[in-house]
Parts: C-alpha cells; sequence; structure tokens
C-alpha cells in the first residue's frame, strides 16, 4: 500500500473519530434508546450483594447440558421474564479516560487503513469521488447489518439504539469514504 494510501486510512479514521465525538457528545446519537434504571440504587445494592466479577452476563442462564425438564423450566423463566444481558463492572472506573478514547483512535485508524487497502482494490470501477465515498459507507453498513442488528435480535437492544448506531457507522465511515476518495483522486485534479 502506498504512502498516500495509508495516510489516507489514518485521516479516514482520525475522520471517523471525530465523527464520533461528534454524533455521541454533541448529537447524543450514542444515548438513543438507552433508560435509565427507576429504582437504581436499589438494583446497584443487590448488584453489588451478588455478583462480584466483571462480565457479560446473560439472564436467565442456562447450562447448555442441563437435562430436558431443566431446559423446559429455563424456557419458563425466560417466556415469563426478566430476561436480558448486563455488562457488568463490580469496582467501577473512570467514565471516559483518556485511555478509552487512544483506544478509540487506534482502532478507527486500523478500520480506515483495511477501508483503504480494499478501497485501494476496487478503485477503478466506483465511478468517482461520490462512489468511493458511497463505497467505504458500505463498510458502515455491513458493520450495522453484521453487528448491530445481531444484538437487536439476539439481546433485545432497543429498535431506536440500533438504527441510530446503524446511521452512526454509515454516515462516519461516508465521511472517512470522503477523505480516502480526496486522498486517491488522480493528480489532474490535486490542484
Amino acid at each position: 500500500m502506498s504512502k498516500k494510501l495509508v495516510l489516507g486510512g489514518i485521516l479516514a479514521g482520525v475522520a471517523v473519530f471525530v465523527w464520533g465525538a461528534i454524533s455521541h457528545m454533541v448529537l447524543g446519537l450514542g444515548e438513543t434508546g438507552i433508560k435509565s434504571l427507576s429504582n437504581e440504587e436499589a438494583v446497584l445494592t443487590v448488584l453489588k450483594e451478588n455478583v462480584a466479577e466483571p462480565g457479560f452476563y446473560f439472564f436467565p442462564w442456562i447450562d447448555h447440558s442441563a437435562s430436558k425438564e431443566a431446559t423446559a423450566a429455563w424456557t419458563e423463566k425466560y417466556r415469563t421474564g426478566p430476561a436480558g444481558v448486563i455488562i457488568y463492572q463490580p469496582l467501577g472506573g473512570e467514565p471516559m479516560p483518556p485511555s478509552k478514547f487512544v483506544t478509540e483512535l487506534l482502532t478507527n485508524i486500523l478500520a480506515g487503513l483495511v477501508a483503504a487497502f480494499v478501497l485501494s482494490k476496487v478503485v477503478g470501477n466506483l465511478g468517482g469521488f461520490v462512489g468511493k465515498a458511497g463505497f467505504v459507507a458500505l463498510f458502515g453498513l455491513f458493520a450495522g447489518l453484521e453487528i448491530d442488528l445481531s444484538y437487536w435480535n439476539w439481546y433485545g437492544f432497543p429498535t431506536s439504539y440500533t438504527l441510530a448506531y446503524m446511521a452512526d457507522h454509515v454516515i462516519g465511515w461516508f465521511l472517512g469514504g470522503l477523505v480516502l476518495a480526496w486522498m486517491t483522486r488522480p493528480a489532474a485534479q490535486k490542484a
């Protein structure tokens, strides 16, 4: 991959990172569909008393090697609820430490480099600037279809949350695509 494409991938990742900051911190897209617990203190007390390890918890739980009777009991328990998932950190921590921003920026840059590499392999077939940006936006759509819709389907993530995150991915990668399209434009257009 050329230096120009590497730089384009890095800048595309930065563009996606900046869009993410705007979409979450200014536009509030990251809070769409998220609700607070109505009796948070009581729930937190129960969690503190009963869940010691951090992790991803699915409830009600079943051991998949359970007997038919246990599976039938679990099925009924699931049907009658409550059911859900919890991402749990018993010791808490800083809500937005710099390390989280650095990690997010680095993952966006890595994704931008992947997008630059794939774009470099198909660039001649995309019909210009908007075609390139649209092609890269499909990475965001792919992520939304593969990840966000799966979480909506299997874990019950709210529809509004799912659609907001899918839009966030598509818009962010369209913007990253604009950067890559700019970086890969023909030399005659670089005045």
